[in-house]
């Protein structure tokens, strides 16, 4: 068996660091805020007002912002704050608790949701069920699109709560968390609910329901099932600002992040080279050059030659037991991640270090894949090697790459999801899907694939077009393929040497 490296092709240029990456976002955020404000003066025509994020941008601190300087404006007395999913709207409602005081803020939840609810999120808001039991105190009210979109909701909101300030409707402002992620027939069981819209999101998530079935295939220009702010981006009564920095990869992993969001007129990064590190135990052999340099920051390939055939595209447990010989001695001898803190500006703090033998916050490792039955294989992988060393919860999971979006992890270990394709098709491909598994990590990337994912993507057919989803333009999907691969530093497994 021999191992060879090749290093990344891009580099991140010109890329700024700290204070001066953060004062992008706080400059964009001021933008957004000076729109949001004009419109509920009648200064300005918005009834959308779109912030657009790369992942890991601080989207979520933004529209807490937004929410705070809407309700200290005269005429906005109330607000809704929506998303597609629980998991997006709990974090969120305890975030907005603790900065506005439970008395103001109400977490609307189905009651056979309601013990899913983090104790934490409980202390810091007021909890209801049922519109009749909203607080009228409240001036913050939080729930998914299907909680306050239910057939009937906004008549007993108002019976309940009463007109805001607008006179008509029972909020002045809708904000929509990960709007990217709601489909546009979602947001219609919303919109009403006030004038103004705010989408605070990150354009390259994957919708909840694929946007590629468009059964409304006369009018191109509808379709249902597509992230609602794709429908407004170009109304001449939205407002768009971009966030240009990103707080969540290391300074290495920029160049991949740009590749992603490659029309963006800049893109910069709150860490600076040396702010995140991981510690590795002592290794030898293939092992030890993998992880060392996934160890950099820099994002990695692994591609595999000479493997077994897989037994079918969503069952290659020959890649998977490469992933699990790699994961043993890391698992095994014990790691350590670093990462500096910073302050709201981006000024640079003191640096915590997490070792896997006590882990805290996000997951330590997540092993991802885009297709179930894989998956599965892989939590028997994390099964077997969590009881083999006895790992305490949070050092190592599984999970589909749709699943774990909005999730952050400090090493991601993912199965390309061209790995062992013949071609290119509408899910191998997608965008979001892609860019979900390339940006959930803080520390470290580590993507494995069988070999031959240059020569897939040199014999694919041109498809022109701009997918669903994707910012910008591209002419044809390999091209996008080919420049996210030239941000990863790579390295080739030939299995068939050994001998």
């Amino acid at each position: 068996m021999t191992t060879t490296f090749s290093v990344p092709a891009a580099s991140a240029q010109n890329a700024i660091h700290h204070e001066q990456a953060a004062h992008g976002n706080l400059n964009a955020a001021e933008r957004a805020i000076s729109a949001l404000t004009a419109a509920l003066s009648g200064s300005a025509d918005f009834d959308k007002i779109l912030l657009r994020a790369a992942a890991g941008a601080g989207k979520s601190y933004a529209l807490v912002r937004m929410v705070r300087e809407a309700l200290d404006h005269p005429h906005c007395t109330r607000v809704a704050v929506t998303a597609f999913a629980n998991k997006q709207i709990f974090p969120l409602a305890g975030d907005l608790g603790k900065a506005l005081g439970a008395a103001r803020v109400c977490l609307f939840v189905a009651q056979d949701r309601l013990a899913d609810v983090p104790q934490e999120v409980r202390d810091n808001v007021s909890v209801a069920t049922t519109s009749s039991a909203i607080p009228t105190s409240c001036e913050v009210i939080l729930g998914t699109s299907h909680k306050l979109g239910a057939f009937g909701e906004r008549k007993r909101l108002l019976n309940q709560l009463g007109e805001a300030a607008n006179g008509e409707r029972p909020f002045d402002v809708l904000f929509v968390d990960e709007a990217w992620q709601l489909p546009r027939h979602r947001y219609s069981t919303v919109e009403g609910l006030a004038p103004l819209s705010v989408g605070v999101g990150d354009v390259g998530q994957l919708p909840p329901i694929d946007p590629s079935q468009n059964p409304w295939r006369g009018d191109i220009g509808y379709n249902p099932y597509r992230a609602w702010p794709t429908a407004y981006e170009n109304s001449e009564t939205t407002c768009v600002v971009d966030l240009p920095a990103v707080w969540r990869p290391t300074a290495e992993q920029l160049p991949l992040w740009r590749a992603f969001y490659s029309d963006w007129d800049q893109l910069n990064c709150v860490a600076a080279p040396g702010d995140r590190s991981v510690e590795l135990p002592p290794l030898t052999g293939t092992a030890s050059a993998i992880w060392n340099s996934v160890a950099t920051g820099n994002p990695t390939l692994l591609e595999v030659d000479g493997l077994p055939a897989p037994e079918a595209v969503d069952v290659d447990l020959p890649l998977l037991g490469i992933v699990e010989d790699l994961l043993a001695p890391l698992l095994e001898g014990g790691f350590s991640t670093v990462a500096r803190r910073y302050d709201g500006q981006g000024a640079p703090l003191d640096a915590v270090r997490t070792d896997a033998a006590a882990p805290q916050g996000n997951p330590l490792i997540v092993v991802l894949a885009t297709r179930n039955q894989l998956v599965d294989d892989a939590t028997d992988m994390v099964e077997r090697l969590t009881e083999k060393y006895g790992l305490p919860d949070g050092v190592l999971v599984a999970s589909t790459v749709d699943s774990w979006q909005g999730q952050t992890n400090a090493i991601t270990v993912a199965i390309h999801p061209l790995s062992g394709a013949e071609q290119l098709d509408e899910f191998n491909s997608a965008f979001g899907r892609l860019a979900v598994t390339c940006t959930r990590a803080t520390h470290g990337l580590l993507m494995v694939a069988r070999g031959g994912l240059d020569e897939l993507l040199a014999r694919a057919s041109a498809r022109p077009g701009t997918p669903l989803g994707e910012p910008g333009s591209r002419s044809l999907p390999r091209q996008t393929h080919q420049r996210i691969l030239a941000a990863f530093s790579r390295a080739l497994i030939r299995l068939d040497d050994a001998a």
